[in-house]
């Protein structure tokens, strides 16, 4: 698959224009070729660069909407959670999660029985186990180096966790794309283009060039995110925003004493807010905080006091953890882009998206605010329906929910499509196996044909690494990534492991320049422009060593 290409300097025509390359701009884009339009997909960053790769990582039903009664919401995530387990098995796999009960919490063993029921009731059709309540020994026996004083027992429920939702992001805009669609990454929407109260298209920038361009299309979806009232800068009357985002803070760890082998979602004591421990990519991932922002999307970060609250909220859990802050291998932080509500608790924020028809009164335009990963999909269904609606053309009825993303490999699957990849590479390291199947499930095979084309692609990309260099030459020849960070981080994962990448940088890049014909002075600049980008993460490594 080739890298998408610059829009023509001659105006381009569409049938719609979507702004934003995360989850909900990938699905709509992606639904919306299958239905055969003609699409083009822009983000001024990468793709999945935004609100996706700041998330909890969760595929899920969202178990605390229960108290505000969003049951339609609830029974929609855990119909999509179920349609995710089967179209992307190779990304999302089913994850056990126990609540321990404690003496004195605001969610006692009643409640939390009741909605343990509810949500097995909502999910009547799913795969996965019914609920069980736990006695504390039981519940001991699951996490033993949780706090035992006043545990009363537990609550033990199944959802689902995307290990990598910038993987799920991709898969559907190379879907999108091998069906025609138009992608084009760092580039900006400057201007909605408009006649009689109509959209006609937009005019925008790539960013990396400096080139501006029109492109033409009688519909434009606004789904930017956190960035959806920076879209429709101008055309908003004053003082009427649309998003007013939530912040959310997540740290990752390595595995601690007494760390549980399951996912813990638990309540905060220091304000009752739910937060999970999870064990995720080797090591462990725990968040979120829920706070208002209305400061700069460009760079968020985690505070100090963030930090504080989740690492006391994690050692008041496990005694035994005894985590500070030098023990934080990096952190994340991002805005949900959350309907504008203008006081009450961030909890209580609707997670349901809304889908904003001739957004500002411009007939054509469509802003989409709120959603979650979980139900990515049938919002991408919802809008591109509208959209059919609108041009008044026939439109076939939408199979994404029974079409396997690129890489699909059911679990009855993996046993012989191991065994193929083995009788061609007989060599392969069953780590590099296991990590290629993990991370590109049946994309695998192209990855490994093009290693083929040159002895060097196929040694680790570091000594004793399961990494095979040809991953860094696949992502920029066939997974659209334009820079060295959108391949660490976007395509490979190896910026999310516990150096956050930094241990195989310079490596990266010399690959680049040896297979893709970067010059030396690209390829410093590739890797100083990494090392820059990751410093809002506070790696441990780069803290460690004063950079």
């Amino acid at each position: 698959m080739a890298p998408p290409h610059p829009l023509s300097p001659i105006s381009a025509s569409y049938d719609v224009i979507i702004i934003g390359a995360g989850i909900n701009g990938a699905g709509i884009a992606h639904d919306a070729a299958q239905r055969g339009l003609r699409v083009l997909l822009l983000d001024k960053g990468d793709i999945a660069s935004g609100t996706t790769s700041w998330s909890t990582r969760l595929i899920h039903g969202g178990l605390r909407y229960l108290e505000h009664a969003e049951l339609r919401l609830v029974r929609e995530s855990l119909r999509e959670r179920e349609t995710l387990l089967r179209i992307a098995p190779h990304l999302v796999r089913p994850l056990p999660l126990l609540i321990p009960l404690y003496k004195g919490a605001r969610r006692g063993p009643f409640t939390m029985r009741v909605g343990m029921v509810a949500y097995d009731v909502l999910s009547w059709n799913k795969s996965l186990p019914r609920h069980q309540m736990l006695s504390s020994t039981a519940t001991l026996a699951r996490a033993s180096g949780l706090r035992t004083e006043d545990l009363q027992g537990g609550a033990l429920y199944y959802d689902a966790q995307v290990t990598f939702p910038e993987r799920l992001t991709v898969e559907n805009v190379l879907a999108a794309h091998a069906l025609g669609a138009h992608v084009l990454t760092y580039t900006r929407a400057d201007s909605l283009l408009t006649e009689q109260g109509q959209v006609r298209g937009i005019v925008c920038t790539n960013l990396q060039t400096g080139a501006q361009h029109t492109a033409h299309a009688p519909l434009v979806v606004n789904v930017a995110g956190p960035w959806v009232d920076a879209v429709l800068a101008g055309a908003l009357p004053a003082g009427t925003p649309l998003v007013a985002g939530t912040k959310g803070t997540h740290l990752v760890v390595a595995p601690f004493a007494g760390a549980p082998q399951v996912g813990l979602y638990a309540e905060a004591k220091a304000d009752g807010r739910p937060f999970f421990i999870l064990p995720w990519n080797e090591l462990y991932l725990i968040g979120t905080t829920d706070t208002r922002y209305t400061g700069s999307l460009e760079q968020l970060e985690a505070t100090q006091d963030e930090i504080a609250y989740l690492l006391a909220e994690t050692n008041r859990l496990f005694p035994q953890a005894h985590l500070t802050s030098e023990q934080v291998l990096y952190t994340y932080a991002g805005v949900r882009p959350l309907p504008f509500v203008p006081a009450g608790s961030e909890a209580g924020i609707t997670r349901r998206h809304f889908v904003h028809q001739d957004s500002a009164g411009i007939k054509g335009l469509f802003s989409i605010v709120g959603g979650k990963l979980t139900t990515y999909r049938s919002l991408a269904e919802e809008v591109v329906d509208l959209l059919c609606q609108r041009l008044q053309k026939p439109c076939m009825a939408s199979v994404s929910a029974q079409t396997p993303l690129p890489g699909a490999l059911p679990p009855e699957e993996i046993a012989r499509f191991q065994q193929q990849l083995l009788q061609v590479f007989p060599a392969l390291p069953n780590a590099s196996l296991h990590r290629l199947l993990r991370i590109y499930g049946r994309r695998a095979a192209p990855l490994l044909q093009l290693a083929a084309t040159s002895p060097n692609l196929l040694q680790p990309l570091v000594p004793n690494s399961p990494t095979l260099a040809a991953e860094i030459v696949f992502a920029m020849q066939q997974e659209l990534a334009q820079t060295l960070t959108d391949c660490l981080l976007r395509r490979t994962m190896l910026g999310l492991n516990a150096a956050c990448g930094l241990d195989v940088v310079e490596a990266a890049a010399t690959v680049a320049r040896q297979h893709l014909g970067w010059s030396a002075a690209r390829e410093a600049t590739e890797v100083a422009a990494y090392r820059q980008y990751v410093q809002r993460f506070h790696p441990h490594s780069l803290v460690a060593a004063g950079d």
